[in-house]
């Protein structure tokens, strides 16, 4: 399969022609898009930890946004309050492009994984501990001091992807992937071989009075769904992203209108 579209998303940024067949979408994660999101106060608790950053970053609105002092020669990580051992789990990072600098990386890590270093590096990525997508350079890390790394989306053919403000981060425990979606597409895994570890949402930031946010989209579980619930999703699938508003206008109960809504 290409790259896969989700419910709810497009742009006008170009996104590459895959050369791996494995970019598939993971299961269950058009049906979590697709779900309302989280309320503030589970964002909050799933948001960035005030406890688990570098002295560097201050963490704000209770864990929706950090902001990076301006201190030179160092670069600065903080994890997300939460690990993730199961499940499919989805967050938007909102990193505005004036703000990335040299080395902006965006990725999961282990609580072991160092959070400060005295020197502008990609350092979510440079151990065994972390995982990361320069979003700037466009290369993977991990374990990875930089020379060498692999190119994220694979197919790129030496193109340079523009990262918009938002992008997505897709961690599928169940699988063991790591993968980013932006502009409605998901494109593709990562990083693989994650399963039996506890995963923190993670940054690394070098730029000065940098605000990044995270907004937690929610988890699914591998279990069986029942048959309404598939029968939703098959509706919402034929319809359309663009087209669900035209459910209000289905010759259906409207106890059922509102279940397609997820209301």
């Amino acid at each position: 399969m290409g790259q896969t579209a989700l419910a709810g998303g497009s742009s006008s940024t170009p996104t590459p022609q895959p050369l791996y067949p494995d970019l598939s979408c993971p299961e269950g994660l058009e049906e979590l898009l697709s779900a309302p999101p989280p309320d503030l106060g589970a964002q909050r608790r799933h948001g960035w930890n005030p406890k688990d950053c570098s002295e560097n970053i201050e963490v704000k609105e209770g864990g929706l946004c950090f902001e990076r002092r301006p201190v030179a020669q160092s670069t600065d990580g903080v994890r997300g309050k939460r690990g993730y051992s199961r499940g499919l789990h989805a967050w938007e990072i909102s990193w505005p492009r004036e703000q990335r600098g040299t080395h902006a990386v965006v990725g999961v890590a282990t609580a072991l994984a160092p959070l400060q270093a005295d020197h502008y590096a990609a350092l979510l990525g440079s151990n065994s501990e972390s995982w990361g997508w320069d979003i700037g350079r466009g290369k993977l890390y991990h374990q990875s001091k930089g020379p060498g790394a692999p190119r994220y989306p694979p197919g790129l053919q030496g193109e340079h992807l523009e990262v918009p403000e938002r992008l997505l981060v897709v961690l599928d425990m169940e699988e063991g992937t790591l993968g980013y979606a932006i502009g409605g597409t998901y494109l593709g895994p990562a990083f693989r071989g994650l399963k039996g570890r506890t995963l923190y949402p993670a940054v690394s930031a070098v730029w000065g009075q940098c605000h990044v946010r995270i907004s937690y989209l929610g988890e699914r579980r591998a279990e069986p769904h029942s048959l309404l619930h598939l029968s939703r999703l098959c509706v919402r699938h034929a319809l359309g992203a663009t087209r669900l508003g035209y459910v209000s206008a289905l010759p259906l109960p409207p106890a059922m209108k509102r279940y397609l809504l997820y209301q």
